[in-house]
C-alpha cells in the first residue's frame, strides 16, 4: 500500500497540445495488461533527456542517447522487459522497434527514442511489440492510461499536471513516471516523461531539465540501486506560448520542477513494501554535497531503514550512519539529531531530555523527518526515502515469478 498516495484523478491531468498518446497490450511479459506506450510529438518539438550512469545501461538507453541528436518525432516505451544485459542482439531489437514505429509515422528510425523497463537479461519479445504498435497509434490523449502502461511493480500510476502563466499565455505541464524499486540517484532513477506546450529551444531545455533533475529525481532513494534503464525526458512542443523572457523561463522551470518533485516523491511513497515516507534533512554543512553524503549514509543503512519500519528508536544506528558518511573532519560533538521535533542527540551523546516514547510516537506516523545539524557551515540538503519492510524482500525475491 502506497504511503499517502491516492491514484491520480484523470480530470486533473491536462492535455498538452502537440502530444499524442496511445497505449496497447503487447503481452511483453503478462497478458491482458497495458504494457506499450507511444508518445508522438509535433514536428519541431524540443526534447531533452538525462540517463542512467550505470555502465551496464540497456540497449534502448544507448539508442536514445544517440537518437537525441536528431529532431525527435516520438517516444516508444515498453514495460515487462528491460532489454538490458542483452548485448548486440538487444541493440538490434531496440532498433527494430524504432524502424517499425518510424514506418507508421513516416519518419526516420533515428527520430524515435526507445525506452524499456522490466526484467534484465531477458531477450526483448520484439515481434509482439511490433505487432501491437498499430494499436498504440490510436490517438487517446489519456495521460492516466499512459502512466498505467509503464508500470512494473508500482501499485499506483504516477501522473501530475500544472498550468503556468507566461507573458504570452498559459502553458500546460504534465508528466508521468514509474518506479518502486532499484531507485537511487545517479540520473536518473526511473522512467519519467514530462511534456509542456511552451516553446523552448533545445539548449535551454536541456539545462532546465538538468537543474530540475538535481532537485527532484536526484533526491530520492529506495534501496540504493541504480537501474540499467533509468531515463528522464522533457519535451516542449512549442504549440503554446513561448518562454521568451527570463521571468518566463524561471516560471516554467518552477512548474516543471513541481511536476518532477511530485513524481519523484510518488515513487518513494509507492516504494516496494514501503510503510513510511521519510524526509532526511541535513543542515549547517559546509556545502550541499557534504549534506547529501550524510543524508544518503542514513538512507542507505539497512539497520536504519528496518528501525524505521519497526518504529523502533534504536537511534544510535543513525549516529553510526552519520559517522560512516565520507565527510572529512566531522566533529561528532557538534552534531544534533532530531526525529521531527524530538531532539535525540547533542554533544556526541543522548540528549538529557530525550524520551523513547516521544520518538516512538513520531516514528509511528506514516511520514516523519530525520533532521541532522552538522554545525559546520550554512549549506543544507534534503532527500526522500522509505523504510525497509518484510514485503520489500518478498517482492524482490519473487520478482520473476
Amino acid at each position: 500500500m502506497a504511503v499517502n498516495l491516492p491514484p491520480p484523478d484523470r480530470a486533473s491531468l491536462y492535455p498538452v497540445p502537440g502530444v499524442e498518446l496511445g497505449v496497447a497490450m503487447a503481452g511483453v511479459r503478462k497478458s491482458n495488461r497495458k504494457d506499450l506506450l507511444v508518445m508522438r510529438l509535433t514536428p519541431g518539438s524540443s526534447v531533452a533527456a538525462v540517463f542512467t550512469q550505470n555502465r551496464f545501461c540497456a540497449a534502448p538507453v544507448l539508442l536514445a542517447r544517440k537518437h537525441l541528436r536528431n529532431e525527435v518525432h516520438a517516444l516508444v516505451v515498453n514495460t515487462g522487459n528491460a532489454n538490458a544485459g542483452t548485448g548486440k542482439r538487444g541493440l538490434e531489437h531496440a532498433m527494430l522497434v524504432c524502424e517499425a514505429l518510424a514506418s507508421h509515422l513516416g519518419c526516420e528510425p533515428q527520430q524515435i527514442l526507445p525506452f524499456s523497463t522490466g526484467v534484465i537479461m531477458e531477450p526483448l519479445p520484439v515481434e509482439r511489440i511490433v505487432a501491437a504498435l498499430p494499436h498504440a497509434l490510436m490517438h487517446q490523449d489519456d495521460w492516466l492510461s499512459a502512466a498505467e502502461a509503464i508500470m512494473t511493480t508500482d501499485t499506483v500510476p504516477k501522473a501530475y499536471s500544472r498550468r503556468v502563466r507566461l507573458s504570452a499565455g498559459n502553458a500546460a505541464v504534465t508528466g508521468i513516471a514509474k518506479g518502486a524499486g532499484m531507485i537511487r540517484p545517479d540520473m536518473a532513477t526511473l522512467l519519467a516523461f514530462i511534456a509542456t506546450d511552451a516553446r523552448v529551444e533545445n539548449r535551454s531545455l536541456q539545462a532546465l531539465l538538468e537543474r530540475v533533475a538535481e532537485r527532484s529525481f536526484n533526491c530520492v532513494t529506495v534501496d540504493g540501486d541504480t537501474s540499467t534503464n533509468d531515463s528522464f525526458v522533457l519535451a516542449a512542443t512549442g504549440e503554446g506560448p513561448p518562454a521568451r523572457t527570463r521571468r518566463d523561463r524561471l516560471k516554467l522551470e518552477v512548474a516543471v520542477g513541481e511536476v518532477a518533485r511530485h513524481l519523484a516523491q510518488a515513487i518513494v511513497r509507492d516504494a516496494e513494501g514501503a510503510t513510511k515516507f521519510v524526509t532526511i534533512a541535513v543542515e549547517r554543512g559546509r556545502d550541499v554535497d557534504e549534506c547529501r553524503r550524510v543524508a544518503y549514509a542514513i538512507a542507505h543503512s539497512p539497520l536504519v531503514k528496518t528501525a524505521f519500519f519497526a518504529s523502533d528508536p534504536n537511534l544510535g544506528r543513525i549516529l553510526a550512519a552519520i559517522g560512516n558518511a565520507p565527510v572529512k573532519g566531522l566533529e561528532t560533538t557538534k552534531v544534533e539529531l532530531y526525529i521531527d521535533q524530538v531532539r535525540v542527540a547533542r554533544g556526541g551523546a543522548r540528549d538529557p531530555d530525550y524520551r523513547d516514547e516521544l520518538a516512538v510516537a513520531a516514528m509511528k506516523k506514516p511520514e516523519f523527518t530525520v533532521r541532522v545539524l552538522l554545525h559546520r557551515g550554512t549549506a543544507s540538503a534534503a532527500i526522500w526515502t522509505c523504510d525497509l519492510s518484510f514485503d520489500y524482500v518478498k517482492i524482490n525475491a519473487e520478482y520473476r515469478t
